[in-house]
């Protein structure tokens, strides 16, 4: 899977810190960092970068594509994204992409919750994931493909996802408010400052 979703998510991977606002010298973390790309990425920019994953074998792949990229202002390890392994108030930026959808109900929440707890206030939280209700455009109806294909509790989770409201059910469920947004085909990326108190 990551060997088709890596070369598709190339473009968002280096607009996102762009559209964040991320510059040289910001702590950023990446939950769910999968091959480890965003947070590469947030790297070769100069941002002193943490990725995490459940995954072992990602992670070890992360690690490969880090000491291949001689970067060294990155670090990755496995850890659950329901309790983040980091201190409270330590990132100036967290981001998701395109995980939200394959999590269960409750999990969505405890992870937008534990992004909230590790991020400043005043920082900001980036979400990547689908619109809702997906356009009728070539990209949605692969996507919906790749996600049934998945498994029967990917598409479970990806179909409660898309009940719940997607992202824009997400931020309000979680008090979270926007900054800004855009469209990248059959997603949103949207950018929410961390206002907890």
């Amino acid at each position: 899977m990551c060997r088709i979703i890596d070369p598709v998510m190339r473009g968002l991977r280096v607009y996102t810190p762009e559209f964040a606002g991320m510059k040289a010298g910001d702590k950023a973390l990446d939950v769910c960092c999968g091959t480890g790309s965003q947070a590469l990425q947030y790297a070769r920019m100069g941002i002193i970068a943490a990725g995490i994953d459940l995954d072992p074998r990602m992670i070890e792949v992360a690690e490969r594509n880090r000491k291949k990229q001689g970067l060294g202002s990155v670090s990755f390890q496995t850890a659950n994204a329901l309790n983040l392994p980091f201190e409270d108030n330590i990132f100036d930026y967290a981001s998701i992409s395109a995980s939200l959808h394959e999590k269960e109900r409750a999990d969505r929440d405890k992870i937008i919750s534990e992004m909230k707890r590790v991020v400043k206030k005043g920082g900001a939280l980036v979400f990547t994931d689908y619109k809702v209700p997906l356009p009728r455009i070539p990209s949605s109806y692969l996507s919906t493909a790749l996600e049934y294909i998945s498994g029967r509790d990917h598409w479970r989770c990806f179909k409660d996802y898309v009940e719940q409201g997607g992202l824009d059910g997400l931020l309000k469920k979680n008090h979270l408010h926007e900054e800004k947004r855009d469209e990248l085909g059959p997603l949103w990326i949207i950018k929410t400052l961390n206002m907890r108190t």
